[in-house]
C-alpha cells in the first residue's frame, strides 16, 4: 500500500468519525416504492430495467449447497441464482433444473453464463446456451450473461450482437448481461454506455476503498468513495442493474476473523451490510455452503451498518488491504514483459481465498510460460503503478510455485 493511501486510511481510521457517518447508518426505510419491496422476512430490489425484483441476498452456484440448504434458502425468500456452464462441470445447472421441478419455474430467477474463449463464433455460443438450457431443464433463461468479460471491444462485436439477437428471437432468454472480473473501468463503462446490456455482475467489496479524487473534508461515507462506486452510479443513472459479487473476499474460506467481531455481528455480516447500503446495488450473490453460513448471510437483510461495525471493517481493510488484488488490470497493462499478472493473481485468489484448487490450477495451466513469473525481469513497474500497493512480484512468484 503506497504511503499516501496508507496515510489517508490512517487519518480516517484513527481520527474522529465524521458527522456524515450518521446519515449512512440510517436503517433502510420500508417505503412503498418501485426500487424495493418486502415480503415476509426478505427484501427485494429492482434489477434495473429488467424490472425483476430479486432478493437482496442471492445464491452463487459455484458450488451450490447441499439440497436441504438449497431448498431452505429458497423457502426463505432467495429468488435469484447465479450459475454458469462451467460450474461443477455443468452439475450446478443440473441441480437448478431439479429445483425448478420441485418448486416451480416461476419461483426462481436464474442467470447463467457462457465464456468467450478461443476462436469463438456464433455457432459456438448458441451451442453453449442450448446445452445450458438442457441441463437446466427449462425453455428460457431469465438472464444470459457473458462470463468474465475483460475486453470492452467484445461487448459490441457484431458476431456477439447477432448471436444475442438470434437467441432472443428464439425466446431462449429474457435479459442480457455480463460478469466482469478485471479491466472493469473500461468494460463496465462500455457495457453501460452502449445501451445493449440490462445488468452487470461486478466484484464489489470494502477492499475497493480508495482516496476520493475530490479535495474535500466531507466524505459521503466513512470508507470513502471508490472507483467501483462511480461505475455503479453510472449504471444506476442508465437503469442498468448491478449484482455485487466477491463481497466476502475470502468466499467459501470463512476465516476466523473474531478480532473484528462487534458484539453479535461477524465481519462477513458487516461486509454484506456495507455493500447493501448502496441502494444502487440490487443484490449480493454469495455462496452459502452450510446452515451456519446461510443464517449468517440472510440475517443481514433489512439491517443497517452500525458505527462499530463500520469501524471494524475499516480496521480490517487497513490491516489487510495490501494483500488483496482488486483485478483492476493496471499492473498487467503496464508490464513491459507482457506477463499476465492480473490473470495470475486471479488464479491465486481462487487457490488461497476460495480453496478451489482444481479451478485455480486449471486456469493457470492455460497461461503460456512467457506470460508467467518465469519471464519477470523484476523491474517493479507493476508495483509502482498499482493503486492499492499490492506486492505483485511476490505474488506472481508464489503462484508459479503453488500452481505448477
Amino acid at each position: 500500500m503506497n504511503s499516501s493511501r496508507r496515510a489517508f486510511l490512517k487519518k480516517f481510521f484513527y481520527g474522529t468519525l465524521s458527522t456524515s457517518v450518521s446519515a449512512c447508518q440510517t436503517a433502510f426505510p420500508i417505503e412503498k416504492r418501485k426500487d424495493r419491496l418486502k415480503e415476509d422476512q426478505m427484501f427485494y430490489r429492482r434489477l434495473g430495467r429488467t424490472n425483476l425484483y430479486i432478493s437482496e441476498i442471492s445464491l452463487g452456484g459455484s458450488p451450490l449447497p447441499d439440497w436441504a440448504i438449497f431448498r431452505e434458502a429458497i423457502d426463505r425468500g432467495v429468488n435469484y441464482i447465479d450459475t454458469s456452464e462451467s460450474y461443477q462441470n455443468g452439475n450446478s445447472e443440473r441441480q437448478i433444473g431439479r429445483l425448478f421441478k420441485a418448486v416451480g419455474r416461476d419461483k426462481v430467477y436464474v442467470g447463467t453464463k457462457f465464456h468467450l474463449r478461443g476462436n469463438w463464433d456464433k455457432e459456438y455460443i448458441i451451442d453453449r446456451v442450448h446445452k445450458s438450457l438442457q441441463r437446466l431443464d427449462t425453455d428460457y433463461l431469465d438472464v444470459l450473461l457473458i462470463h468474465g468479460a475483460s475486453n470492452e471491444k467484445d461487448l459490441t462485436d457484431e458476431r456477439l450482437i447477432a448471436t444475442f439477437e438470434q437467441l432472443k428471437e428464439e425466446g431462449k432468454y429474457r435479459f442480457r448481461g455480463l460478469s466482469c472480473h478485471s479491466n472493469h473501468h473500461k468494460v463496465v463503462k462500455k457495457a453501460v454506455e452502449c445501451g445493449y446490456y440490462d445488468m452487470i455482475q461486478l466484484g464489489y467489496n470494502v477492499f475497493d476503498i480508495q482516496e476520493t479524487e475530490e479535495k474535500t473534508e466531507v466524505y459521503d461515507d466513512y470508507l470513502g468513495a471508490s472507483g467501483i462506486r462511480r461505475l455503479i452510479a453510472l449504471a444506476k443513472e442508465n437503469d442498468v442493474g448491478i449484482i455485487a459479487m466477491k463481497t466476502l473476499k475470502v468466499g467459501a474460506k470463512r476465516q476466523n476473523l473474531e478480532a473484528y467481531r462487534t458484539e453479535s455481528t461477524s465481519l462477513f455480516q458487516a461486509m454484506l451490510k456495507w455493500v447493501l447500503e448502496n441502494k444502487s446495488v440490487s443484490s449480493v450473490v454469495t455462496e452459502m455452503l452450510t446452515f451456519e453460513q446461510m443464517e449468517e448471510d440472510l440475517s443481514v437483510v433489512g439491517q443497517s451498518l452500525a458505527r462499530e461495525e463500520r469501524h471494524a471493517l475499516y480496521r480490517h481493510v487497513l490491516e489487510n488491504g495490501k494483500d488483496y488484488c482488486h483485478q483492476c488490470g493496471v499492473c498487467e497493462a503496464n508490464c513491459p514483459s507482457r506477463i499476465k499478472t492480473t490473470s495470475i493473481l486471479h488464479c491465486l485468489i481462487y487457490l488461497e481465498s476460495y480453496r478451489k484448487w482444481n479451478l485455480a490450477r486449471g486456469r493457470y495451466s492455460r497461461l503460456k510460460p512467457n506470460e508467467t513469473a518465469l519471464f519477470c525481469n523484476d523491474c517493479g513497474i507493476c508495483e509502482r503503478v498499482c493503486p492499492y500497493g499490492v506486492s505483485v512480484r511476490k505474488k506472481i512468484k508464489e503462484a508459479q510455485i503453488k500452481l505448477t
